[in-house]
């Protein structure tokens, strides 16, 4: 993440060792940047891998970066994300593409939520993030 002692991504060693993603993102300052969920969409608003988590996880991932681009931000810059899943059971799918955006090393704080629904039947994970610009 950022080179800025004054940033830091925490892992207390009070808390129990988490399994990618940090327990405490401190950003004391900075330009907030808060990025709507993003569902597997394309630029024109078709649905992106119907029925295929990988393919919708990777377009979602393709969709922040673009939004976080257009900011003038990157994952570097990613301290926050929540993940919406219609089955956990994708968890290690959404690591795995997940991991090819952010620093595995120093991850942003996370949280993964299993729900009922997403706003249309077939999407099947949606993920907001906050990054901030130092």
């Amino acid at each position: 993440m950022s080179n800025q002692a004054s940033t830091q991504l925490l892992v207390p060693s009070t808390l129990a060792k988490p399994v990618g993603y940090s327990h405490v993102a401190v950003v004391p300052a900075g330009t907030f940047i808060y990025i709507s969920g993003q569902i597997s969409q394309d630029s024109a608003g078709n649905l992106v891998g119907q029925g295929d988590f990988r393919a919708q996880v990777e377009q979602v991932f393709k969709n922040l970066k673009a939004a976080l681009e257009a900011a003038g931000a990157s994952f570097h810059d990613v301290f926050k994300m929540n993940s919406y899943f219609l089955d956990l059971g994708n968890l290690a799918v959404y690591r795995e593409v997940r991991n090819q955006y952010i620093d595995v090393h120093s991850p942003p704080a996370s949280t993964a939520v299993q729900v009922s629904k997403l706003v249309h039947p077939d999407f099947l994970i949606e993920i907001e993030a906050i990054a901030v610009l130092r």
